[in-house]
């Protein structure tokens, strides 16, 4: 964090008392002082050491000063100058980056496509890993998973927009037939793992075809779609959930969410779930999921196998 960004004494004080309250698992008053925080225009900031805080991103990016100007104007109102963008986000586990990079260089797209890493205050040297070919945009200081995610997606050149964790291992070509679902012009957001339910709580993996919602280890958005929806809700601070959140969106414009047939594609641990204590990203995935709710609950209509399709 850079030092003029550093929070002052009070804000300072309210971080000791939210790092005690986490400690202590007094999640409610911990919650409290993070609404209290954000309320004096700080965003709270977790870590295993503690607490830290960053100003609060404005609701307009082109305002904020955690990235380098030029790569907060959207590129979406451009026309496509590839056929697909591959996003990535780099925080830390550099192996997870590089094995997938060396993966897509042992098995490249068929397709005309860009490679771009978000670089979110990584805690290694990202364009080391990165090298020549992707554009990496850099923030000064750890962004929330949506806005990280928001800023790669206000950048994309692609027809299609493909978010890929780097939990993901390429061991084949998977652009081509992955490109192939937008070729139905009702389809707004595929990959090859999708998930149905019955009651809009309960989720299941499904088979290939129409579903509720894209998991977010492989996501790919036609461009037109995602400029219907902008991105994720940047209150999405944390991965889970934040798909199904934005699936909702893209269906509720009037796109179809449809799982691909299965890619070439190998799952590794994932290291946003892996990385944090049991109740810790319980109580995450947790507030996600009412944020969820708020937004969706109420849509059965959405919901694929209650509305017969």
């Amino acid at each position: 964090m850079r030092a003029d960004d550093s929070p002052p004494p009070e804000i300072r004080d309210l971080l000791d008392r939210r790092t005690r309250a986490r400690e202590e698992r007094r999640w409610d008053e911990a919650d409290a002082l993070r609404d209290e925080i954000a309320g004096l225009g700080w965003e709270v900031q977790d870590a295993a050491g503690g607490s830290s805080a960053r100003p609060l991103l404005p609701p307009e990016p082109a305002a904020t000063g955690y990235a380098d100007p030029n790569d907060l104007a959207t590129l979406l109102d451009e026309p496509a100058s590839v056929d697909a963008s591959l996003q990535l986000l780099a925080e830390d586990h550099p192996e997870d980056l590089h094995r997938f990079l060396a993966a897509l260089e042992l098995h490249p797209p068929a397709p005309s496509f860009e490679i771009v890493i978000v670089a979110n205050a990584p805690t290694f040297d990202a364009d080391a890993i990165a090298g020549q070919g992707p554009t990496v945009l850099r923030t000064s200081s750890r962004l929330g998973w949506a806005d990280a995610r928001n800023l790669g997606l206000r950048r994309s050149r692609g027809e299609v927009t493909v978010l890929v964790d780097t939990s993901v291992e390429p061991i084949g070509e998977f652009l081509e037939p992955l490109l192939a679902t937008f070729s139905d012009p009702t389809v707004g957001i595929a990959g090859p793992w999708g998930v149905t339910s019955d009651d809009g709580r309960q989720f299941e993996s499904a088979d290939p075809g129409e579903v509720d919602a894209i998991e977010g280890y492989c996501l790919a958005l036609r461009r037109e779609a995602l400029r219907a929806v902008v991105g994720f809700d940047r209150r999405f601070r944390f991965y889970r959930n934040a798909d199904l959140d934005l699936s909702f969106a893209i269906r509720d414009a009037g796109w179809r969410a449809v799982r691909t047939e299965r890619l070439p594609l190998e799952l590794h641990d994932h290291r946003g779930w892996a990385s944090l204590p049991d109740a810790e990203r319980d109580r995450l995935s947790r507030r996600n999921f009412y944020r969820f709710l708020d937004h969706w609950g109420d849509r059965r209509d959405l919901l694929v196998r209650r509305a017969g399709r």
